[in-house]
């Protein structure tokens, strides 16, 4: 089998570990590939999710060597994490070489360039988010300070660098695609895209009967006759949680019957917090914690979905792995225009409700939709494995391979 090192700022133990990474790479060992997967881990999370990991990774050709994350100080923490992870990959290809390196963006693009120069292995370039910009936008780097304007400036020199330099190249969204082929050092190369996938059988209402979401109901404090809205993910950041709750406001006037369930792995006490600054009565508002295998239980009860994500330059790069998983279980969202291709596939796939941007006019408006729009939540579920199937994108990425490494 050929022995590929995927490198990866993320942790398997985050959120897209276990959804968007593992599954990929799991389906590629289908087709001779076998896999190291270098991954920079936050200790607690680790300590929490690392025997999930295991079990996970048991029964397929992939090793997992698991690296610290460091936070603090800043600057000089990535400084530690891109050393490591270069020594940990000399370590490697010194014991077992591999044959690519296939990486995300950031910092693992910068251990990629040394990899490719020191051992003349391929490199792919998974954009999957256009890195810096995404620091900047989501209020991490203020380039107003000239050592955080220094910092960015010095990662769109090597983003730019790495692209140039790599054998392949893959983004996750159309907007991308036509962005970086804007570039003119990108003009002749040929991009691909893969969507964040998602798991079509796991999330999948058919499993999830009338007595079975009754009791979920019932678990969760709520009445067979509430309509629910649901968010799912993390919270802060690009999510504009105080514009969701601006939503979530109306409709609670409008709707008697409507509440709230937010499906998050951190901050409720923030989603409390700001229904309270909006006045959404606290008696509308669940919050709760659930693995990846919980979160369709949970979904199979709702209505609606509802996330809005900060619309700015580098969104146009970003496929919500939330979008993907609701059309799998046919909820209707309720999202914004400006973010990846969420709104092509929400108009293509009648899908949902968009906001062009979150005034009074546009919130009103979508309220109004939700009293007269009806949606066929079947419809819904098959328009995902035209825009989400996780078999496509392997395929998609199996081809990307082959045409690198032969």
């Amino acid at each position: 089998m050929k022995h590929v090192l995927f490198l990866s700022y993320d942790g398997l133990t985050d959120p897209l570990g276990p959804s968007q990474i593992i599954p990929y790479l799991a389906g590629l060992t289908r087709y001779g590939y076998r896999f190291t997967i270098l991954s920079c881990e936050k200790k607690n999370i680790y300590a929490e999710k690392k025997q999930l990991i295991e079990e996970l990774l048991k029964d397929i050709p992939i090793n997992w060597v698991p690296l610290w994350y460091h936070k603090n100080p800043p600057i000089l923490s990535s400084v530690i994490d891109y050393r490591e992870m270069k020594r940990q990959a000399a370590r490697i290809f010194k014991n077992d070489p591999f044959m690519m390196v296939h990486t995300r963006p950031g910092l693992p693009e910068l251990a990629a360039i040394h990899i490719k120069k020191k051992w003349g292995v391929k490199f792919f370039n998974d954009v999957r988010g256009f890195w810096a910009d995404e620091r900047v936008d989501g209020g991490m780097w203020n380039r107003k300070n000239p050592l955080f304007n220094l910092v960015y400036l010095f990662f769109k020199r090597n983003e730019k660098k790495a692209l140039i330099k790599a054998d392949g190249i893959n983004c996750l969204t159309r907007a991308a695609r036509i962005e970086m082929q804007s570039w003119p050092f990108l003009k002749d190369r040929d991009i691909s895209v893969v969507s964040c996938a998602a798991d079509l059988n796991l999330f999948d209402p058919s499993r999830f009967n009338a007595e079975k979401k009754a009791a979920i109901r019932q678990q969760l404090g709520l009445n067979q006759e509430d309509q629910v809205f649901c968010y799912l993910g993390s919270i802060g950041g690009w999510y504009l949680t105080a514009e969701m709750m601006r939503l979530c406001k109306k409709i609670s006037t409008q709707i008697p019957h409507a509440k709230f369930l937010f499906i998050s792995p951190h901050r409720h006490e923030i989603i409390l917090e700001e229904a309270a600054k909006e006045g959404v009565p606290a008696e509308k508002i669940t919050t709760v914690h659930a693995n990846r295998f919980q979160v369709p239980e949970y979904l199979s009860i709702a209505n609606f979905a509802i996330f809005f994500i900060k619309p700015c330059y580098s969104k146009i790069s970003s496929s919500p792995t939330k979008h993907g998983e609701l059309m799998a279980m046919g909820i209707p969202v309720i999202t914004n225009t400006g973010v990846g291709d969420v709104a092509e596939i929400v108009c293509e796939s009648d899908s949902g409700i968009l906001l062009e941007n979150f005034d009074e006019p546009a919130m009103n408006k979508a309220v109004m939709e939700i009293h007269t729009r009806t949606f066929n939540r079947e419809s819904i579920r098959q328009a995902a494995f035209t825009y989400y199937s996780l078999e496509k994108a392997v395929q998609s990425y199996r081809s990307a391979y082959d045409k690198i490494l032969g």
